[in-house]
């Protein structure tokens, strides 16, 4: 039996291979308390059973993301299901049946950092598509952004960011699949939006995290979800670079797409706890959460965070400091790590194909909300 992570998003530590269950550790991301990602290779006898025990399970980022939660694997890296599980509070069981001489293990299924450049070289193939490198990680990755439309002739602007955290992985499955929707050339509602709208896709906003296996932050141990204040080219150039091109070019409607470790729901957080926050910040987010609930199956409003205190929103998170300085819709999408508990699969759980469903899903929410906002600059 062999454990590696010596690839791109690995993360694991052998404690006692010898042991009977094998006990492993997640790494922590560098220069910071939070974990929680794992993402491992076990090569060993065909038809044996091998019992493993993350033992570090308990005191991890969100020790109750755990409860209820199933193990993903894959044999080819490109098909993933589950693999049922067991945490006592403290370590996380689960045994796995080796069908074939290795086996891919991960809390959630990666998004490589190939898989990205090779969304990013397909996007750029599309005429209407302009690809943009804001500037450099603090590793030297590049930060792309995706502008599809035509700002010159555009009436309405969308941002839409994703996978600030790095181990949120359904992130990039979700922008992926939207990206596909958008650049469909048969579907009507996504030719009809770029006739007059522009967006702009960040698809990774943490390479280093991503290709260094973190759960949460990026090289220099930034969450960069709490840096929006006052980000840095020192410790937050991925925020710093992509705020000032949201300065630079405003917008209607921002959205920041993220996964949880808790909830087993798809739900957004928005921005009520804002100075300022009105009842057109109310209005817009109503309209977007009621077609959202029409156009998919998958997507709630029932469950959720708990709604921030007015004036007492945290001002360095993405969402509130956009609603903040553009004065509309900021949400953070929010997608579980464990399954959608209202529409569960037992094969599964919630996947990369229920991710890009979903984005799918959001193009009628953006398309209603920008209507509303249209005719409410015309009254």
């Amino acid at each position: 039996m062999y454990i590696s992570s010596a690839f791109d998003s690995g993360n694991i530590k052998v404690i006692d291979a010898n042991s009977d269950p094998i006990q492993l550790a997640i790494n922590i991301d560098n220069q910071s308390d939070f974990y929680q990602w794992f993402h491992f290779r076990l090569q060993g006898d065909v038809g044996s059973e091998y019992n493993l025990q993350i033992t570090n399970a308990g005191k991890a980022a969100y020790p109750k993301g755990w409860e209820n939660y199933r193990v993903c694997a894959s044999y080819d890296r490109h098909n993933w299901f589950r693999i049922d599980t067991e945490y006592d509070g403290s370590v996380l069981n689960f045994t796995v049946p080796l069908e074939q001489p290795s086996i891919y293990l991960a809390y959630f299924a990666p998004f490589s950092w190939e898989r990205h450049l090779d969304l990013i070289a397909w996007v750029e193939s599309d005429e209407r598509v302009q690809s943009e490198t804001l500037g450099q990680t603090l590793d030297g990755r590049d930060m792309t952004l995706l502008t599809i439309g035509n700002p010159e002739h555009a009436k309405q602007t969308v941002w839409m960011i994703a996978r600030q955290h790095p181990g949120e992985t359904m992130a990039e499955w979700f922008v992926e699949g939207f990206l596909e929707t958008l650049l469909d050339e048969s579907n009507p509602a996504s030719r009809s939006l770029l006739t007059d709208t522009v967006f702009y896709v960040v698809p990774n906003m943490n390479p280093d995290g991503s290709v260094r296996g973190h759960l949460r932050t990026n090289a220099a141990g930034a969450n960069l979800n709490r840096e929006w204040q006052n980000p840095s080219m020192e410790r937050s150039p991925e925020v710093y670079l992509v705020r000032e091109k949201m300065l630079a070019t405003g917008g209607d409607i921002f959205l920041d797409i993220h996964g949880d470790e808790a909830l087993p729901y798809n739900f957004v957080a928005a921005c009520e706890g804002i100075p300022g926050y009105d009842e057109h910040h109310a209005k817009l987010e109503q309209t977007f959460k009621q077609a959202f609930v029409k156009s998919s199956a998958d997507f709630q409003v029932e469950k959720g965070y708990e709604l921030d205190k007015p004036g007492e929103a945290n001002m360095t998170v993405g969402t509130n400091w956009c609603g903040h300085q553009f004065r509309t819709l900021a949400l953070t999408l929010e997608m579980p790590f464990k399954d959608n508990e209202n529409l569960p699969d037992p094969i599964e759980g919630w996947s990369p194909n229920r991710c890009r469903q979903l984005a799918q899903d959001m193009l009628f929410p953006i398309r209603e909300t920008l209507a509303f906002i249209a005719e409410n600059k015309k009254s």
